[in-house]
């Protein structure tokens, strides 16, 4: 395996990038649309861009994994904007004459979500991320996680308000809307 240097763009092994992501990929679309056709549609478009723009990934920032479902999250958004700017198209494919109600955001968009924290938040310094999981993934209060760290409740407040600061710029240049 070749190590990539500083400024170098990464080159995308299709093949290999399929194989390990597509079938989930395809589950994750399919859940989302309800329709087998449409679903593959979404999991080839996803390899036609990340091959495309495979320059543009960068391994530091995010790992492949989290890169392709991002990618997949905006397809999926299209496709049910798409569908329900025109509704007839659906008629025209599956003849069914009635409209799915568009997905909400279910289990599988949380999950893309909380992959991509948990990559932004390894970009955050210790102290911060820690502070910021105690108090607002794990709700505890700011008292209890200040005592449990042996600092002032002030200092833990600073430690959040900076924290979630890094976060959202981390996720900026990950290229996601915080």
């Amino acid at each position: 395996m070749r190590h990539l240097r500083l400024g170098e763009p990464a080159q995308l092994d299709v093949p290999t990038a399929y194989a390990a992501h597509g079938p989930e990929l395809y589950r994750f679309a399919l859940r989302h649309l309800g329709d087998q056709g449409a679903a593959q549609d979404v999991v080839q478009e996803v390899f036609l861009r990340a091959w495309r723009s495979s320059a543009s990934y960068d391994p530091q920032l995010a790992s492949l994994r989290t890169w392709l479902f991002a990618i997949a999250r905006h397809l999926l958004v299209d496709e049910v904007r798409r569908g329900a700017v025109r509704p007839w198209q659906r008629e025209l494919t599956d003849g069914s004459g009635h409209d799915a109600a568009p997905p909400g955001p279910g289990l599988d968009e949380r999950v893309v979500d909380a992959w991509v924290v948990e990559e932004a938040l390894r970009r955050v310094g210790a102290e911060h991320r820690a502070a910021i999981v105690e108090t607002h993934l794990r709700g505890r209060p700011h008292a209890e996680v200040a005592a449990e760290l042996g600092i002032p409740v002030g200092t833990l407040r600073s430690r959040v308000f900076y924290g979630l600061k890094a976060l959202r710029l981390a996720m900026e240049e990950m290229g996601v809307e915080p």
